[in-house]
Protein backbone atom coordinates (compact mmCIF):
# COMPACT_ATOMS: atom_id res chain seq x y z
CA UNK A 1 0.00 0.00 0.00
CA UNK A 2 1.32 3.44 -0.94
CA UNK A 3 1.28 6.08 1.75
CA UNK A 4 1.63 9.71 0.75
CA UNK A 5 2.75 12.18 3.36
CA UNK A 6 1.62 15.77 3.00
CA UNK A 7 4.14 18.10 4.60
CA UNK A 8 3.21 21.59 5.56
CA UNK A 9 6.21 23.61 6.71
CA UNK A 10 5.27 26.85 8.41
CA UNK A 11 4.37 29.33 5.72
CA UNK A 12 6.18 32.12 7.50
CA UNK A 13 9.33 32.58 5.48
CA UNK A 14 12.28 33.71 7.58
CA UNK A 15 13.78 36.81 6.02
CA UNK A 16 15.64 38.94 8.55
CA UNK A 17 19.15 39.03 10.01
CA UNK A 18 20.66 36.01 11.74
CA UNK A 19 20.18 37.22 15.30
CA UNK A 20 16.56 38.24 14.71
CA UNK A 21 15.54 34.98 13.05
CA UNK A 22 17.31 33.00 15.78
CA UNK A 23 15.02 34.60 18.34
CA UNK A 24 11.90 34.32 16.16
CA UNK A 25 12.58 30.65 15.47
CA UNK A 26 13.44 29.56 18.99
CA UNK A 27 11.74 32.00 21.32
CA UNK A 28 9.06 33.86 19.39
CA UNK A 29 5.42 33.60 20.36
CA UNK A 30 5.05 30.48 18.20
CA UNK A 31 8.33 28.77 19.21
CA UNK A 32 8.50 27.32 15.70
CA UNK A 33 11.64 25.26 16.33
CA UNK A 34 9.85 23.30 19.07
CA UNK A 35 7.35 21.77 16.67
CA UNK A 36 8.43 22.26 13.04
CA UNK A 37 10.91 19.75 11.62
CA UNK A 38 11.31 21.78 8.44
CA UNK A 39 11.37 25.51 7.94
CA UNK A 40 12.36 27.77 5.09
CA UNK A 41 14.24 31.01 4.53
CA UNK A 42 15.42 33.19 1.72
CA UNK A 43 19.02 34.31 1.49
CA UNK A 44 18.62 38.04 0.84
CA UNK A 45 20.03 38.84 4.33
CA UNK A 46 23.09 36.69 3.59
CA UNK A 47 24.49 33.55 5.15
CA UNK A 48 23.88 34.83 8.69
CA UNK A 49 20.24 33.81 8.34
CA UNK A 50 21.34 30.17 8.03
CA UNK A 51 23.72 30.53 10.99
CA UNK A 52 21.01 32.01 13.19
CA UNK A 53 18.48 29.32 12.36
CA UNK A 54 21.11 26.56 12.68
CA UNK A 55 22.01 27.61 16.24
CA UNK A 56 18.48 26.79 17.31
CA UNK A 57 17.43 24.09 14.86
CA UNK A 58 20.44 21.82 14.49
CA UNK A 59 20.53 20.67 18.14
CA UNK A 60 16.83 19.80 17.78
CA UNK A 61 17.38 17.76 14.60
CA UNK A 62 15.60 20.29 12.40
CA UNK A 63 16.32 21.10 8.76
CA UNK A 64 16.18 24.11 6.48
CA UNK A 65 14.99 24.66 2.93
CA UNK A 66 16.32 27.71 1.12
CA UNK A 67 14.09 29.64 -1.24
CA UNK A 68 16.15 29.56 -4.45
CA UNK A 69 13.51 30.16 -7.12
CA UNK A 70 9.85 31.15 -7.28
CA UNK A 71 7.04 30.37 -9.70
CA UNK A 72 5.76 33.91 -10.13
CA UNK A 73 6.42 35.90 -13.28
CA UNK A 74 9.18 38.48 -12.86
CA UNK A 75 10.50 37.02 -9.58
CA UNK A 76 13.99 38.21 -8.68
CA UNK A 77 14.90 34.74 -7.42
CA UNK A 78 17.08 33.87 -10.39
CA UNK A 79 20.60 34.35 -11.68
CA UNK A 80 23.09 35.51 -9.04
CA UNK A 81 20.54 35.16 -6.23
CA UNK A 82 19.94 31.48 -7.06
CA UNK A 83 23.64 30.76 -7.62
CA UNK A 84 24.57 32.28 -4.26
CA UNK A 85 21.73 30.48 -2.47
CA UNK A 86 22.98 27.14 -3.79
CA UNK A 87 26.56 28.00 -2.76
CA UNK A 88 25.35 28.82 0.76
CA UNK A 89 23.49 25.51 0.93
CA UNK A 90 26.63 23.62 -0.10
CA UNK A 91 28.58 25.29 2.71
CA UNK A 92 25.86 24.42 5.24
CA UNK A 93 24.85 20.86 4.37
CA UNK A 94 24.69 19.93 8.03
CA UNK A 95 21.47 21.98 8.29
CA UNK A 96 20.29 22.90 4.77
CA UNK A 97 18.87 19.83 3.06
CA UNK A 98 17.12 21.35 0.08
CA UNK A 99 15.39 24.13 -1.76
CA UNK A 100 12.11 25.63 -2.73
CA UNK A 101 12.90 25.91 -6.44
CA UNK A 102 11.76 25.30 -9.99
CA UNK A 103 14.43 22.85 -11.11
CA UNK A 104 16.99 20.36 -9.83
CA UNK A 105 19.85 22.03 -7.95
CA UNK A 106 22.23 19.08 -7.62
CA UNK A 107 25.24 19.43 -9.90
CA UNK A 108 27.33 16.43 -8.87
CA UNK A 109 26.49 12.78 -8.20
CA UNK A 110 27.26 13.12 -4.50
CA UNK A 111 24.78 15.95 -3.91
CA UNK A 112 21.33 15.00 -2.73
CA UNK A 113 19.46 18.23 -2.06
CA UNK A 114 15.68 17.85 -2.04
CA UNK A 115 13.80 20.25 -4.31
CA UNK A 116 10.22 21.12 -3.39
CA UNK A 117 8.41 22.97 -6.15
CA UNK A 118 5.45 25.33 -5.84
CA UNK A 119 3.38 26.51 -8.76
CA UNK A 120 1.96 23.12 -9.72
CA UNK A 121 -1.37 22.98 -11.54
CA UNK A 122 -3.21 20.60 -13.80
CA UNK A 123 -5.93 22.84 -15.19
CA UNK A 124 -4.53 26.35 -15.63
CA UNK A 125 -1.19 27.84 -16.70
CA UNK A 126 -1.36 30.93 -14.47
CA UNK A 127 -3.42 33.70 -12.95
CA UNK A 128 -3.83 37.44 -13.41
CA UNK A 129 -1.29 38.24 -10.68
CA UNK A 130 1.71 36.52 -12.25
CA UNK A 131 1.52 33.03 -10.79
CA UNK A 132 2.76 30.50 -13.34
CA UNK A 133 1.76 26.84 -13.11
CA UNK A 134 3.46 23.74 -14.45
CA UNK A 135 2.16 20.18 -14.41
CA UNK A 136 3.53 17.50 -12.08
CA UNK A 137 5.16 15.89 -15.12
CA UNK A 138 6.94 19.11 -16.10
CA UNK A 139 8.16 19.57 -12.53
CA UNK A 140 9.24 15.99 -11.73
CA UNK A 141 10.28 14.53 -15.09
CA UNK A 142 11.45 17.54 -17.08
CA UNK A 143 12.90 19.67 -14.26
CA UNK A 144 14.08 16.90 -11.93
CA UNK A 145 12.30 18.17 -8.81
CA UNK A 146 11.35 15.86 -5.96
CA UNK A 147 8.18 17.16 -4.27
CA UNK A 148 5.24 19.06 -5.75
CA UNK A 149 3.62 21.82 -3.73
CA UNK A 150 -0.02 22.28 -4.65
CA UNK A 151 -2.25 24.97 -3.21
CA UNK A 152 -5.16 26.30 -5.24
CA UNK A 153 -5.32 23.19 -7.42
CA UNK A 154 -6.56 21.30 -4.37
CA UNK A 155 -8.13 23.98 -2.19
CA UNK A 156 -9.57 26.18 -4.96
CA UNK A 157 -12.84 24.25 -4.94
CA UNK A 158 -13.72 23.48 -1.31
CA UNK A 159 -16.32 20.88 -2.30
CA UNK A 160 -13.74 18.89 -4.33
CA UNK A 161 -10.71 18.84 -2.00
CA UNK A 162 -10.53 15.07 -1.60
CA UNK A 163 -10.97 14.35 -5.30
CA UNK A 164 -8.44 17.01 -6.30
CA UNK A 165 -5.88 15.78 -3.75
CA UNK A 166 -6.20 12.26 -5.20
CA UNK A 167 -5.84 13.62 -8.71
CA UNK A 168 -2.61 15.49 -7.89
CA UNK A 169 -1.25 12.57 -5.88
CA UNK A 170 -1.77 10.23 -8.84
CA UNK A 171 -0.30 12.70 -11.35
CA UNK A 172 2.74 13.22 -9.12
CA UNK A 173 3.24 9.51 -8.57
CA UNK A 174 2.93 8.74 -12.28
CA UNK A 175 5.49 11.43 -13.07
CA UNK A 176 7.83 9.99 -10.45
CA UNK A 177 7.49 6.49 -11.96
CA UNK A 178 8.21 7.93 -15.42
CA UNK A 179 11.33 9.63 -14.13
CA UNK A 180 12.55 6.40 -12.51
CA UNK A 181 11.94 4.46 -15.72
CA UNK A 182 14.05 6.92 -17.72
CA UNK A 183 17.09 6.73 -15.41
Amino acid sequence: MLTVLFLSPPHALFNLTGNTVKHQYGKGIYKIASWSDITNAHTVPGESIIAGLREVGLPLGRGLLLLAEMSSKGALTQGVYTTESVAMARRNQDFVFGFIAQHKMNETDDEDFVVMTPGVGLDVKGDTLGQQYRTPRQVIVESGCDVIIVGRGIYGNPDQIEAQAKRYREAGWNAYLERLASQ
